[in-house]
């Protein structure tokens, strides 16, 4: 299958999106907001359910992400910082994926028996399952949203390849890479967070 202006056009702001996250950046909601409306039309197409889903609920917590890092504390300065999850907060989002997991699987399966017998859905609910999981952590800012995208980044590489997404595909090589450079950004940002002002 070849690359079509629409997905080039996703792929470019899913990743100016993530670039954008990196940095803390508000711009990474409304960039994103392009790249999931595309996203949820090009999964539905290639019969990947779960990642349609997951496109439409990425669609949903960019507005949510956008409403909590727009809140300013009084002196302007952004209301929510970077930290990092707590023991509970661990538990929650392991039970949160694991959750997203198993709804996914078995929805994705009958859909496999009754309308797509492409769908892989121990895969597409693996990627979705753990995609749910970083982007309601990212809109957290909670560190260990990184953690969650390079599972997801990883799980999607071979997804969208088996459907004919190579540019997609890609996509997911270069955001893996992304994702790391999150990871160890927001750390830093963490910890300077917790330092005692000179």
């Amino acid at each position: 299958m070849q690359t079509t202006a629409l997905e080039f056009i996703a792929v470019t702001t899913g990743i100016l999106s993530v670039i954008y996250s990196r940095k803390e950046n508000i711009l990474l909601y409304p960039v994103g907001l392009i790249s999931t409306t595309i996203f949820i039309y090009l999964s539905v197409k290639g019969h990947l359910y779960g990642e349609a889903s997951v496109n439409l609920y990425y669609t949903i917590m960019s507005i949510y992400g956008w409403w909590l890092w727009a809140k300013k504390s009084p002196d302007n300065s952004p209301e929510l910082k970077i930290t990092h999850s707590n023991r509970k907060e661990w538990i929650n989002q392991l039970l949160f994926f694991l959750l997203f997991y198993v709804v996914l699987f078995i929805s994705l399966t009958w859909l496999k028996k009754e309308f797509a017998p492409e769908a892989i859905p121990w895969a597409d609910a693996f990627a979705s399952a753990s995609a749910y999981t970083g982007m309601w952590l990212m809109a957290r800012k909670k560190v260990e949203s990184w953690y969650w995208w390079i599972i997801t980044d990883i799980a999607s590489v071979p997804l969208y390849y088996s459907k004919g997404y190579v540019f997609t595909g890609f996509q997911f090589v270069i955001l893996t890479i992304l994702a790391i450079a999150g990871l160890q950004s927001w750390k830093l940002k963490s910890q300077s967070a917790k330092l005692p002002l000179q």
